[in-house]
């Protein structure tokens, strides 16, 4: 399949460059059920059969605990990771409650990312995985820098892989180098489960008014985002090399 194997290629890319697979590795892939982590999935359980180096796959979902949500949501993913042969778990959490209601947050997604993040390390530990795979592909990238440059005047991104010393979890970025218009493209020609977010902030926050300007001023001048990653690459800020 085409859509795929141009998705690997870029997979491997980004793991080769950055060295994000070392042999023996257990990868937990952040299972959000959104289109990013599901393709991320698909992609680093395909390319466990033939990396020059061994290493396993496994996946993890952390439920927030937003009214309405049941087990039955998650049903797809256990079908798919069945499909794929990948040891999935599901981890509840009252994450929904505590930034909702009881935090009442104005802008609920540090908060939110940071306890997702936290349940998701957690549970990596415990499914011995020493390496949580994000799907945060090329266009993350770039929107996540503009927005630091335009609305903190600081030059910053994540990292193609961060170190947490203090839970011996290495988090690595797989899509670094894939679109996201050819993420969506293998979901549809995959037919892939995607499960919307119940978040009410979901759509509303300033990383969708940047992807807005970006794909506008994009649509006229091609190669923006190519041209920006690019930039990050040689700019020598941490983590990032050419």
């Amino acid at each position: 399949m085409k859509e795929l194997q141009k998705i690997l290629s870029r997979v491997r890319q980004a793991a080769e460059h950055y060295e994000m697979i070392l042999p023996g590795d257990k990868i937990a892939v952040g299972l959000s059920g959104g289109k990013d982590s599901t393709v991320l999935l698909v992609a680093l359980a395909a390319l466990s059969g033939f990396y020059p180096v061994p290493f396993s796959v496994c996946a993890v979902t952390v439920s927030p605990g937003f009214p309405g949500q049941t087990a039955a949501d998650y049903e797809p993913f256990v079908r798919l990771c069945d499909r794929l042969d990948v040891e999935y778990r599901v981890e509840e959490t009252r994450i929904a409650q505590i930034v909702f209601e009881e935090r009442k947050e104005k802008a609920p997604c540090s908060l939110c990312a940071k306890l997702r993040r936290g349940a998701l390390c957690a549970a990596c530990q415990d499914m011995g995985a020493n390496r949580l795979a994000l799907g945060h592909h090329r266009d993350d990238v770039v929107e996540t820098f503009m927005l630091n440059l335009m609305q903190t005047g600081k030059i910053g991104c994540f990292m193609p892989v961060t170190e947490y010393p203090d839970t011996k979890l290495s988090v690595i970025r797989p899509l670094i180098y894939t679109e996201e218009s050819d993420v969506r493209r293998l979901v549809q020609v995959m037919d892939l489960p995607v499960y919307r977010n119940p978040c009410p902030a979901d759509g509303e926050t300033e990383r969708a008014n940047m992807k807005e300007y970006l794909r506008a001023y994009d649509k006229d001048r091609r190669g923006l985002y190519r041209r920006i990653l690019g930039a990050l690459e040689r700019s020598g800020l941490d983590g990032w090399h050419v």
